[in-house]
Formats: C-alpha cells, sequence, structure tokens
C-alpha cells in the first residue's frame, strides 16, 4: 500500500545551507506537533523559515490530501543549496575580497503513520 505523502518547498531563503541544516536535523522523523515545539523553542534564524514550510507542508495534506493532522510525521525534511550571490568587499591597498550570500531550498515532505485507517 502506498502512502499518501505532502510536500512543501521554500526556494532562495537567505540562509547558509549548513546552519540551516543543524535546525533541520532536529526535526526529521518527528511527529508534527512535536517538530513545531522543538522550531518554537530553538534559538536560530533558520527556524522562521522551516517552520513556514513546515506549516505549508501539513496544510497541503490537510487540504489537498484530507490528511489527519494529528497523525503526520516528518516524513523528509532536507536543505540543498540554492544560487550564491557574489558580494565585493573593498580590503586594503586596492585589493577585494568575495563575500558569498549563500541562499538554501528547504524542503519538507509529511506523511501520516503507516497502519492508521
Amino acid at each position: 500500500m502506498e502512502t499518501k505523502q505532502a510536500k512543501a518547498i521554500a526556494k532562495f531563503i537567505r540562509i547558509s545551507p549548513r546552519k540551516a541544516r543543524q535546525v533541520i536535523d532536529l526535526i526529521r522523523g518527528k511527529n508534527v506537533a512535536e517538530a513545531f515545539a522543538i522550531l518554537r523553542f530553538t534559538p536560530h534564524k533558520a527556524t522562521e523559515s522551516i517552520n513556514k514550510t513546515l506549516k505549508s507542508a501539513v496544510a497541503n495534506a490537510q487540504n489537498n490530501y484530507e490528511m489527519n493532522t494529528d497523525e503526520l510525521f516528518v516524513k523528509e525534511a532536507y536543505i540543498d543549496a540554492g544560487p550564491t550571490l557574489k558580494r565585493i568587499m573593498p580590503r586594503a591597498m586596492g585589493r577585494a575580497d568575495v563575500i558569498r550570500k549563500r541562499t538554501s531550498h528547504i524542503t519538507v515532505v509529511v506523511s501520516e503513520k503507516e497502519g492508521v485507517n
């Protein structure tokens, strides 16, 4: 039997993928309610964007696939690197350094627990 799953993607989020992965690793495989609680009490810049993406995935599950939100869990959650904005910072003696402003694509997939129905 194939389980239904709902997905949400947030693209071009202005945070480094390495930093965002620290937060996304905390919620992977957790119940949705537990994941929201973890995100609420994690002091990190990435939690805001990940929280929005998780809410969107839950809303997609509820509205598009008529899943029960109480039985949802985070099946997949990962961060991919987006395009890097390159900026120039002037330095001493006419030199220049490249500043890399990295972006991320956040993907969250939620699914119902097996054996329910």
